[in-house]
């Protein structure tokens, strides 16, 4: 079985830092994500998806993050219920991420990555860095750097 999301979207509101009775750290926040489609009435659509981080990577988010950054997670999704002061059943989905890079700097007011990206093991335990891009070993480059430049591709290329 498998349970794996990758999302990339902006923060709607600075992250909630908090700790648990035991002293363990853990950050709530909520990412915009677009749709990849448009209404009948041509605007663009989000779902706005919320966010759980735990230990030394919910106080990296809490420092650096800020409402409005763009920022990729990734995770698992998990379903919680609880019974509120009405007595109804409620249900809450979000996403227990594990890994959270942020794709803008924190002074850079829209340039990409800076470089700061955060991650802890599957399974909660210990702290831990993930600084390296995604794809293994290609010297280090980030995927999103040419993200939004137009890309030079003749007709000849397209399989299709």
């Amino acid at each position: 079985m498998l349970n794996r999301v990758i999302l990339i979207g902006r923060l709607t509101r600075d992250p909630e830092l908090r700790y648990t009775p035991a002293g363990v750290a853990v950050t709530q926040f909520t990412l915009a994500v677009d749709r990849p489609f448009s209404s009948n009435q041509g605007q663009r659509e989000a779902d706005f998806i919320p966010v759980v981080t735990w230990r030394q990577l919910a106080e990296t988010c809490a420092n650096y993050l800020r409402k409005g950054r763009l920022a990729a997670v990734e995770g698992r999704i998990q379903v919680r219920n609880y019974d509120n002061n009405e007595g109804r059943r409620v249900y809450v989905t979000e996403i227990i991420a594990d890994n959270v890079r942020f794709l803008e700097s924190a002074n850079s007011g829209g340039n990409r990555d800076d470089g700061m990206g955060m991650g802890a093991p599957s399974g909660g335990g210990g702290g831990g860095g993930n600084r390296g891009s995604y794809g293994g070993g290609r010297d280090n480059q980030d995927p999103f750097q040419d993200d939004g430049k137009p890309i030079d591709i003749s007709d000849d290329d397209l399989p299709f």
